[in-house]
C-alpha cells in the first residue's frame, strides 16, 4: 500500500469474516499490518477469529452484522468510518448455499441466497461509496465462485455469483472516475468449512474434476485478493480473477 491509502496500514472492511476463506483474507491483512473491521453474522465465530489475532499488532474492529439487511450495513459502515476515519478496501466476502435442482428448490433457499450473496455486496458497495467517493480512493474485491459460469444443483448460487460478476463489472464503469477499483475472485474447489462439510465422496468427486487433482487453499484466495486490494493493481478494474487450478478452463473426460 502506498501514501494514497492514507499510509501502510490501510482501513479493511471485510464481511463475512468469521471462517474459511475470510479468515484466511483477514490473516493476510493482518500480516501486513492492516486496521481491520470483521463482519459475521456468527458473533461466536467473529470472536473466536479476533481472538486468533492477539498476536498482530493490529486495530480490530468486530462487527456482528446481517449483510442482507440495509439499516444494519448502514450502521456498520458508519461505525467503521467513526473508528478509522476511511474506508481503503471493501472485501464482499459473505455467503451461503442451499444447494439443490431447480425442482427442489424453495423460494426461500432461492431468496436467501440472493439476498446474502448478491444483495449484501450491492448494498455494502453502496454504503461504502460515498466515503470512497470523497476520498477518491477506494479497492472493492467482491468473492465471486467459478460456479458463476455454471453448476448443475445450484441455480440459486449460480445466478447469485453471476449477478455479482456483472455488479462487479457495472460498478468498476461508474467507479473509475473515482478512482475506485472494482474487482472479483472466483474460488474454484478450495479445502475450506464449506467443501469440508460435503461427503467424502462428492469431495473426492470434485478433486477428481481438479486439472490439478487437488484442491486450493484457503490462503490462495487470500493472496489474489491481497493483489486486487494493493496499490499493484491500480490500472486493473471490472476483472474476474479465477483462482481454479484451470477447472474454468474446461470439463475434463472422467
Amino acid at each position: 500500500m502506498t501514501a494514497a491509502t492514507g499510509g501502510t496500514n490501510p482501513v479493511v472492511l471485510i464481511t463475512g469474516a468469521g471462517q474459511g476463506i475470510g479468515a484466511a483474507i483477514t490473516r493476510r491483512f493482518a500480516e501486513q499490518g492492516a486496521k481491520l473491521a470483521l463482519v459475521d453474522v456468527n458473533a461466536e465465530q467473529l470472536k473466536q477469529l479476533t481472538d486468533s489475532l492477539k498476536d498482530y499488532d493490529v486495530e480490530i474492529l468486530p462487527l456482528s452484522a446481517d449483510v442482507s439487511n440495509k439499516e444494519q450495513v448502514g450502521q456498520l459502515v458508519r461505525q467503521v468510518v467513526e473508528k478509522f476515519g476511511r474506508i481503503d478496501v471493501l472485501i464482499n466476502n459473505a455467503g451461503i448455499i442451499r444447494d439443490n435442482l431447480i425442482s427442489n428448490i424453495s423460494e426461500q433457499d432461492w431468496d436467501q441466497v440472493l439476498d446474502v450473496n448478491l444483495k449484501g455486496a450491492f448494498l455494502c458497495c453502496q454504503a461504502v461509496f460515498p466515503t470512497l467517493k470523497t476520498q477518491r480512493y477506494g479497492k472493492i474485491v467482491n468473492i465471486v465462485s467459478r460456479a458463476w459460469l455454471g453448476s448443475i444443483g445450484q441455480a440459486n448460487y449460480t445466478a447469485s455469483k453471476g449477478g455479482l460478476v456483472s455488479l462487479t463489472r457495472s460498478l468498476a464503469l461508474e467507479f473509475a472516475r473515482f478512482q475506485i477499483n472494482v474487482n472479483a475472485v472466483a474460488p474454484g474447489a478450495i479445502d475450506s468449512p464449506m467443501t469440508q462439510g460435503l461427503p467424502a465422496e462428492a469431495r473426492e468427486r470434485l478433486i477428481r474434476m481438479q486439472p490439478t487433482g487437488k484442491m486450493g487453499k484457503v490462503e490462495d484466495i487470500a493472496a489474489a485478493v491481497a493483489f486486487l486490494a494493493s496499490d499493484d493493481s491500480e490500472f486493473i478494474t471490472g476483472q474476474v480473477l479465477h483462482v481454479d487450478g484451470g477447472k474454468s478452463c474446461g470439463l475434463l473426460s472422467l
